[in-house]
């Protein structure tokens, strides 16, 4: 099972305590992994053959209000993907299964593949896990995280000098 969870890694000169509270800092953090990932010799062949260990595309965007977070699930439906979110984590996970018969000219062509996997983001400090929707539409699940109105805004501390 492809398992990712971000952010992993500090990237650059920020640490990753700071981008954790970045509101798109994770993306970042995505964008490094990604590149690090690049040596493909932990992967299976099979694996490489679908996409970054066959895990869905993310799209996060961010307004005033709330948090769009996108998922590209191409050839799956509602009933194959679930939702959870715990402690700041919001967990997407599925499992794709698809066969194709094909008979033609006294033959018979048989294809299936099968694949699971579950995606962990970490949520920015203002979401508020009790305002979260889903829907999912031609193959993309797009999920609303409303922002917390009480979530403190970053306060500059001013340092006394001795």
């Amino acid at each position: 099972m492809a398992k990712d969870i971000m952010p992993q890694r500090p990237s650059g000169n920020v640490p990753a305590t700071q981008r954790m509270f970045e509101p798109l800092g994770w993306l970042r953090s995505e964008f490094d992994r990604l590149f690090d990932d690049l040596s493909f010799r932990n992967f299976e062949p099979s694996l490489l053959s679908r996409g970054r260990a066959g895990l869905p595309a993310l799209e996060m965007q961010e307004s005033d209000k709330d948090y769009k977070l996108m998922a590209e699930l191409p050839g799956m439906t509602a009933d194959d993907v679930e939702i959870d979110v715990s402690d700041g984590v919001l967990t997407i996970s599925g499992e794709k299964k698809e066969q194709r018969d094909e008979k033609d000219k006294g033959f018979m062509f048989t294809e299936r593949s099968y694949g699971r996997f579950e995606r962990q983001v970490q949520l920015p400090a203002a979401a508020d896990e009790d305002k979260i929707e889903a829907r999912f539409e031609n193959g993309v699940l797009t999920i609303t995280i409303g922002k917390d109105d009480k979530a403190e805004k970053r306060k500059r501390i001013e340092i006394n000098k001795a």
